[in-house]
């Protein structure tokens, strides 16, 4: 059971970690198109 909850936990983090991960890649685009509208 505890096998179990420790899996259940581990995929939740790597949920989370994934949605983190493309917010940090959209910011990073978004900062980047910025950049190009200056030039």
């Amino acid at each position: 059971v505890k096998v179990v909850e420790e899996m259940v936990n581990m995929i939740v983090a790597q949920r989370a970690y994934e949605v983190n991960s493309k917010a940090i890649q959209a910011a990073d685009e978004m900062l980047q198109t910025a950049n190009n509208l200056r030039r």
